[in-house]
């Protein structure tokens, strides 16, 4: 199989897995001061069940929002095709690949990992693995939290600088 990439920053890329991205402000969207509060042990807005129904829907990934100490839910809900154009997906290594400007965290269903999923470094090309063999029909759902850095004096907006869903090969 060759490698297939989605771009999920487009409508022709997010139409194979039936995806729609969804953004909101904040640790945890729509609280008093974002959600930032001391010592606060997580958000739920990395969590597969969490109800984004009436967050933005985000036409453009690239585009920048806020400024300053900020941070921001990037979420989108992938069911995985059969195939795509003419090839079956079906056993292929499925992987989510992303740059957050500027710090990032990719949660799949509710999960880290905590040695690939979290990006180091500011604008570092970040990349992983959602299935080691895609079964057609398998959903998933990809939080990406974005925080505006470097974080002592934070610079520009939040965004992502793409969005790829790659199915490649798993031999």
């Amino acid at each position: 199989m060759p490698r297939i990439a989605l771009d999920l920053n487009t409508v022709e890329g997010r139409r194979p897995i039936k995806g729609e991205w969804r953004f909101a402000m904040g640790f945890v969207p729509g609280e008093p001061n974002q959600g930032l509060s001391a010592e606060l042990r997580a958000s739920p807005a990395r969590l597969a069940e969490y109800d984004d129904s009436k967050w933005e829907i985000c036409r453009n990934v690239r585009e920048s929002h806020s400024v300053g100490f900020s941070f921001c839910w990037y979420r989108l809900a992938v069911e995985l095709p059969e195939r795509i154009g003419d090839v079956a997906v079906a056993g292929s290594r499925v992987w989510f690949e992303t740059n957050a400007d500027n710090y990032g965290e990719i949660w799949v269903n509710g999960q880290i990992d905590r040695a690939t999923g979290v990006i180091v470094g500011i604008n570092a090309q970040h990349r992983v693995e959602i299935s080691p063999q895609a079964a057609p029909g398998t959903k998933y759902v990809i939080a990406v939290l974005v925080a505006n850095g470097p974080l002592g004096e934070p610079r520009g907006g939040i965004f992502l600088r793409y969005a790829t869903l790659a199915f490649e090969s798993s031999g």
